[in-house]
């Protein structure tokens, strides 16, 4: 089957790495059609173009958008985050974030191996709120959270069925429900309503800062854990740190409904500062691209591709961001036989 891939290689290492990922992929043995999209920072920077709707449109078309990076030092903060990745989220509906992590963290002796789903369209990224009086002494900014019973049992639910499909079969909510009355009170309402189906299921509850000391000094109680917009892009980071180093991290934008495409991407930025010096590590595009292998219905190839990753998260490769990438869909492709 040939699967169609919008690719957004972006700013930066993004176009770097992203060709190395489609190169692995294709090594596995699948076929991929690819059409090119330019956005990111440079195309703002050079026309003003963000994201036009006929291109929003047309993205609907595709199977899976593989993105590399956006951003450069030369746009404000927030223009291509809230014009082009938010907005790709909340427009195809990409409401699951899905962030797996795998290594030995600092101090440990043994490796953990967990995933975080993040609620991906919701919370305080919506962008409720505004100004007054700015820039006076009396200036007031106020910034909401948005949390629908609809949103957050969706996600809760793709969670308890992640955690079904696992090993271990457990799942902890991460919140703040002391402080965050409101919607905390609705996270755990729903999860406990949702959990009473998967009675195979184990369940915690963790407060987001218990669960940033967890993360570094005991990851292994962790199975899958299902949290909030801004808490999970919080702990998303930390789990990268604890794994091996964020730019070893990938990430998955679901849209498990699939009324439109899922989109696929590193955590990692752009790194403008070592862009074409060949010192990127792909790893994280190139198992980036192995969850949209695997979403996409090619579960085989996905496990070839992670395959040839795991000597990479054991044991970086050395060379340069090409030659990392030959090694690795050299070892995609000898996995076929």
């Amino acid at each position: 089957m040939t699967h169609r891939i919008a690719v957004i290689g972006g700013d930066g290492i993004g176009p770097e790495v992203t060709a190395e990922a489609l190169k692995v992929a294709a090594a596995s043995g699948v076929d991929l059609r690819t059409t090119e999209f330019d956005l990111g920072g440079a195309r703002y920077l050079r026309d003003g173009t963000i994201l036009p709707d006929d291109v929003l449109d047309e993205l609907r078309s595709f199977d899976a958008i593989l993105l590399g990076a956006v951003g450069t030092p030369e746009v404000p903060p927030g223009v291509i985050e809230r014009g082009l990745l938010l907005r790709m989220r909340f427009e195809l509906d990409l409401y699951v974030n899905q962030r797996p992590f795998q290594g030995t963290g600092p101090g440990q002796d043994r490796p953990h191996d967990f995933v975080v789903i993040r609620e991906n369209t919701e919370g305080p990224y919506v962008g409720e709120g505004g100004l007054l009086r700015k820039g006076t002494p009396h200036e007031v900014a106020t910034q909401g959270s948005v949390n629908t019973r609809m949103g957050v049992e969706r996600c809760v639910r793709y969670a308890f069925d992640l955690a079904m499909a696992r090993p271990r079969r457990h799942l902890t909510l991460v919140h703040k429900t002391n402080v965050l009355t409101f919607a905390g009170d609705l996270w755990q309402r729903t999860f406990d309503e949702v959990a009473a189906g998967y009675p195979d299921v184990g369940t915690a509850y963790n407060h987001v800062d218990a669960a940033c000391i967890y993360f570094v000094q005991d990851p292994h109680r962790y199975d899958v854990v299902v949290t909030d917009n801004l808490f999970g892009d919080i702990l998303t980071d930390l789990g990268g740190a604890v794994s091996g180093g964020i730019g070893l991290a990938s990430s998955a934008n679901l849209n498990p409904a699939r009324t439109g495409p899922s989109m696929f991407e590193p955590v990692h930025g752009s790194a403008p500062d070592i862009v074409g010096t060949g010192k990127a590590n792909p790893t994280a595009a190139v198992l980036s691209a192995a969850h949209m292998l695997e979403f996409l219905g090619e579960g085989e190839a996905a496990e070839r591709v992670r395959a040839a990753c795991a000597v990479s998260l054991a044991r970086p490769l050395a060379g340069t961001t090409q030659e990392i990438g030959d090694d690795l869909a050299g070892r995609a492709k000898a996995a076929q036989a």
